[in-house]
């Protein structure tokens, strides 16, 4: 892959999520991602193998998959996503992903679920 920008990488996947193409969602990530659940910093994710099982076996099993870019915001080598992920549930679920980049990769990605209101 042609040495991408963090917002080229960060489209590059989302496009890659959306054709939920697995081989090619994979190849934005190094080899050592790790994802975490904000605020409390759980390690949801470790390591490119276990990234894509996840991404296989609980995302792109759903044809009507697909992340809708709400708003993005660009901050050095962090890309901040706000979308709404539809085909998981019958209501979109709304998330801010927040992605660091480091050496042409994505190394982090940090995950941020809406709460519903009490």
């Amino acid at each position: 892959m042609t040495t991408k920008t963090p917002l080229e990488l960060v489209q590059f996947q989302l496009d890659a999520y959306n054709r939920r193409d697995l081989a090619t969602f994979l190849t934005a990530f190094s080899n050592g991602v790790q994802s975490y659940r904000f605020p409390d910093m759980t390690l949801l994710l470790d390591g490119k193998a276990a990234f894509g099982a996840f991404y296989a076996a609980n995302r792109f099993v759903h044809e009507e998959l697909r992340a809708e870019l709400v708003n993005r915001i660009v901050v050095g080598n962090t890309v901040i996503d706000h979308e709404m992920i539809h085909g998981l549930s019958p209501e979109p679920v709304e998330m801010a992903v927040i992605f660091e980049v480091k050496d042409g990769l994505i190394e982090k990605v940090f995950a941020i679920p809406a709460k519903t209101p009490s």
